[in-house]
Formats: structure tokens, C-alpha cells, sequence
């Protein structure tokens, strides 16, 4: 007698709703990024226990996703807003945070609203980074200052509030 493969079966509603709490009560997360962590979490389970994976239909996968959403637990705005102030605070500039933003699932559109509605000196962030990395004074000679410069372009930061850090030191 030979073995019949185990056919994929649909998982239900409660499972599903159960990994999204599990995921959620970690961070917080966009839409997009619980959509996309739920199917891998799916094809890992499977892969773990050597089964074919559960199908997550994409009626049960907007259920779960609009209850969670419904409940408080999912809010792509207060996900953009902790996700900027987190992402600041480690010294990174808007460049990189609208980026990863975007990879995240969010609009173009929240994101500039998001990002205009922080209270954050970039400028501020960007001299307290440099002035982390490469101690005061600042360089004043060109190469020197060429590599601040691509520093902070590397972090995210815009040209303008690079500039606006030596013409503040130079004061």
C-alpha cells in the first residue's frame, strides 16, 4: 500500500486570528507587513512539520486583517508614527525611514503626512550623529568634511539638513 500525500487543507478563521495576535503582541506592524508574516508563518509551519501548507484564502486573510484592525490592534498611522520616532532615535534620516516605510506597505502619500506631522529637527539629529561619529570639532578641510557628509546621506539624511550642520558649527 502506498502512502496518499496529505491534500492542503484551509485554515481556519481562530488559527489564523491566533498567529496574527502572537505577531502583533511583539510590535506593531502595517497591514502589508502582518499580511506578508501570516503566509510565511503558514509555509513555515509547514515546512516544520513536513506537511503541505494550510491555504489562507484571501477572504479569510481580509477577515482577520479588518478584525484586527477593528479591535485596535492593527493601525497602519500609529505603526508609521512609532515606526519614525523609533527609527530617528536610532539616527536614521527621513530618506531611510520613508523608504523603509514604503517596503513596509505604506503609502507614499502617509508617509510625507506622517513624516511633516513629527516635531523632529532633523538638522538637530544629523549634528548630534555626526558629532557621535566623528567627535568635535568637526572637519573643516574638505575631505574630511566629504566624509561626514556621505556619512549622513548614508543614514538617510537630507542635503540640506547636512549643510545646515557645518554652517551651524562654522557660527
Amino acid at each position: 500500500m502506498s502512502e496518499q500525500p496529505e491534500a492542503p487543507q484551509i485554515i481556519s478563521f481562530s488559527r489564523l486570528l491566533d498567529r496574527a495576535m502572537r505577531i502583533l503582541t511583539q510590535r506593531d506592524h502595517s497591514r502589508e507587513e502582518l499580511k506578508r508574516k501570516l503566509q510565511q508563518s503558514a509555509q513555515r509551519a509547514a515546512w516544520m512539520q513536513q506537511k503541505k501548507p494550510e491555504i489562507i484564502t484571501d477572504e479569510q486573510m481580509e477577515k482577520v486583517l479588518n478584525w484586527c484592525q477593528e479591535n485596535g490592534w492593527l493601525n497602519d498611522d500609529r505603526f508609521t508614527e512609532r515606526f519614525i520616532q523609533s527609527r530617528s532615535r536610532r539616527g536614521y534620516g527621513p530618506q531611510r525611514i520613508r523608504m523603509e516605510l514604503t517596503q513596509k506597505g505604506i503609502g507614499r502619500e502617509e508617509v510625507d503626512l506622517a513624516l511633516e506631522a513629527t516635531e523632529i529637527d532633523w538638522t538637530a539629529c544629523a549634528a548630534d550623529l555626526a558629532e557621535r561619529k566623528f567627535g568635535l570639532p568637526l572637519p573643516t578641510e574638505w575631505k574630511e568634511k566629504a566624509k561626514v557628509q556621505r556619512y549622513l546621506q548614508s543614514k538617510g539624511f537630507m542635503m540640506e539638513d547636512i549643510q545646515a550642520v557645518f554652517r551651524n558649527f562654522n557660527d
